[in-house]
């Protein structure tokens, strides 16, 4: 886990409805996109990544740009462009990426995601945007508009389309092969130290804390109503998480007290019954 500073989750809850801790959050760093030419023969060019990094902020992290909430994953809080101009691009110039800082709430949920990302597993990742200009590297035409193919060479020089003015980013996904060599989830170089010991046990803690408000829910729907619905609610919390549960083990307290009431502990005592116990009055 990166260490989430005071200045990361003022951000994340600009994006956030209710307000994070940082024991609540997980984050990272990605390299969404670069200026060196892809695997498409295209490249963005310098003041295009500026722009992607704004308009990439607050956008959501899914899977092979499927567009659907249920794919929604993480999110882009901040983002920045990177210089490295001891690096040469194929295009001749030097090299700049945007690097982005993501997060992802700690649930059990996302626990396998998170150990995939840890694991190097879920890596490389894409953009997806739209770009008002297309740029022939050989020619300067727009929009396919000449007959250079691209990766073929001119001349001595590589045609590639330079993609400029970027209008709208939709999100970035967690993908096999990403169109760019370089893009994927940075490594983090920083030993375990007590705090992630710690984070670890509360995270397991909270496992089980919503292992046993299922099981909790489970029987208070059985309680409730034994027969189909009791039995649909109780399958269906196993896939619910902590706001819901609470919300059903509340209704199904209520509805299992009216089908079993608790009996009185005591029970109303007839007049004879008074008159004999007040003889032992003082």
């Amino acid at each position: 886990m990166a260490d989430v500073t005071r200045e990361d989750m003022e951000q994340i809850n600009r994006l956030a409805r209710a307000e994070l801790k940082p024991e609540q959050v997980y984050t990272f760093t990605l390299r969404l996109c670069d200026n060196e030419v892809d695997r498409d023969y295209e490249r963005f060019d310098g003041e295009a990544l500026e722009g992607l990094g704004r308009l990439l902020l607050g956008k959501s992290g899914i899977f092979d740009h499927q567009w659907t909430a249920r794919g929604q994953a993480a999110r882009i809080y901040r983002t920045e462009v990177v210089e490295e101009p001891a690096r040469t691009t194929a295009a001749g110039d030097g090299c700049r990426w945007l690097k982005g800082w993501a997060y992802l709430l700690r649930t059990e949920k996302n626990a396998d995601l998170i150990a995939e990302i840890e694991g190097g597993i879920k890596k490389e990742v894409s953009v997806g945007c739209s770009m008002g200009r297309s740029v022939c590297s050989v020619c300067g035409a727009e929009d396919g508009s000449c007959r250079h193919v691209r990766g073929q060479v001119y001349g001595g020089k590589l045609c590639y389309f330079e993609l400029r003015e970027p209008r709208d980013a939709y999100e970035w996904s967690f993908v096999a092969v990403p169109a760019q060599r370089g893009a994927g989830v940075l490594k983090r170089f920083r030993q375990a130290g007590e705090g992630d010991l710690l984070l670890q046990k509360q995270a397991e803690l909270g496992r089980k804390y919503l292992r046993e408000l299922r099981r909790e829910v489970a029987r208070l729907a059985m309680l409730a109503d034994d027969g189909p619905e009791g039995r649909v609610f109780a399958g269906a919390a196993e896939r619910m998480e902590e706001p819901e549960l609470l919300e059903l083990k509340k209704a199904f307290e209520i509805r299992a007290a009216r089908r079993f009431p608790v009996p009185p502990q005591l029970r109303r005592r007839e007049p004879a019954e008074r008159e004999r116990d007040e003889a032992f009055l003082v």
